[in-house]
């Protein structure tokens, strides 16, 4: 048992599938995804979009597939990723036969609207064929007619029976490296959804909730949904939908596994709201540390108090910290430890060069270990 066993999370274990080179359900990391927003045909936009969104530290991008010269353009487009490609496809199964010959990692489709079952065939058949995954995404918005008879208005137990039906279709062409989603924009509805499909399968889960909204509304929305899933140990790979750039979603993303301490990526900020006791303007500081820290992928953790009143025992707990003093100076705090003091006018390039320090220090440990251990 961890020593801080309220911080514990149980993950549901799954079985794991490979989605190009990355490893998604069983013991691997829970995965980021995002999805591009440009005209899949324009390779030269859509590849700079991913480049961003990869930069972001993005694990799988997915694009869409909607008509043949976006799937013509996917082979140049899959060539020039480092992540896994996944193509997204609605309705039309030759875009998904196109887009698995293309080289994409996984597609994402709805068996059950891809049509007849010879149909469904030859798109297992295409994935097999070319090792992809398939991710089965089913919606609230866009639920089967019968099921909406059936139940009356899209609830948990329709969402199940829909990816219970398109999980069969795939078992029974004998295809198993499938993850499925069953995401809707209202959170009680998806939350609900995902405890029921947890305890059903047994394959990987894409956590979502779809049309979750703008930069704001959309990540509160998120976190409240897909935190929720993560700390009851239900979810594989996660996409935050927002109405905002891809990149912001991996960001956003990133600081849901990190607020859980799932994943670590880059600097984990803890700062005060600031009050009238601060030293400094804390708001515009973080906002400054934030911008020029962010391309920093080491894990290590900052703290950035107005004042003595918490700002010691948070500093105590951070890798860096700071705390506001009178006069403008105030004193830095590294690996918990009083160390210096640094003035107003110097604070954030020192702190920048600290964690810059750091960060290094850091790899160059883990490269030592990683040298020794071969």
């Amino acid at each position: 048992m961890s020593i801080r066993p309220w911080r514990d999370i149980a993950r549901r274990p799954s079985r794991q599938i490979m989605v190009g080179n990355v490893p998604v359900g069983g013991d691997a990391p829970v995965t980021v995804q995002t999805m591009t927003n440009t005209v899949t045909a324009d390779v030269k936009a859509t590849i700079d979009q991913i480049r961003r969104c990869e930069e972001a530290g993005a694990d799988i991008i997915r694009v869409s597939c909607p008509d043949e010269e976006s799937t013509a353009a996917l082979r140049q487009i899959v060539r020039a990723a480092r992540v896994p490609i996944v193509a997204d496809i609605h309705f039309h199964y030759k875009r998904a036969l196109e887009a698995a010959d293309a080289g994409a990692a996984c597609l994402r489709i709805n068996p059950g609207n891809i049509g007849s079952e010879a149909r469904v065939k030859e798109v297992v058949d295409a994935a097999k064929a070319n090792g992809c995954a398939i991710r089965i995404g089913v919606n609230a918005g866009s639920l089967e007619r019968d099921l909406l008879e059936k139940y009356g208005e899209p609830c948990p137990e329709a969402l199940v029976e829909s990816a219970l039906d398109h999980i069969r279709l795939l078992e029974d062409q004998d295809f198993r490296e499938y993850k499925v989603a069953v995401k809707a924009s209202d959170v009680f509805l998806a939350v609900a959804a995902y405890q029921q499909l947890a305890e059903a399968v047994d394959c990987p889960l894409h956590l979502g909730i779809t049309e979750a909204g703008g930069l704001r509304g959309g990540t509160v929305k998120s976190a409240i949904g897909i935190g929720s899933l993560l700390w009851f140990g239900i979810g594989d790979t996660i996409r935050v939908s927002l109405s905002a750039e891809p990149e912001e979603e991996v960001r956003v993303g990133f600081e849901i596994l990190k607020a859980l301490g799932i994943r670590n990526r880059g600097v984990r900020v803890i700062s005060c709201p600031s009050c009238a006791r601060q030293g400094f303007d804390v708001i515009r500081t973080v906002e400054k540390l934030e911008d020029r820290l962010s391309h920093i992928r080491t894990p290590l953790s900052l703290s950035v108090l107005g004042c003595v009143v918490n700002g010691p025992g948070e500093a105590r707990e951070t890798d860096i910290g700071i705390t506001g003093g009178g006069n403008g100076k105030h004193m830095v705090y590294l690996s918990g430890v009083t160390d210096h003091h640094v003035q107003d006018e110097d604070m954030v390039d020192h702190i920048v060069r600290l964690v810059e320090a750091k960060a290094a220090e850091i790899e160059a440990v883990n490269a030592a270990v990683a040298d020794a251990a071969e």
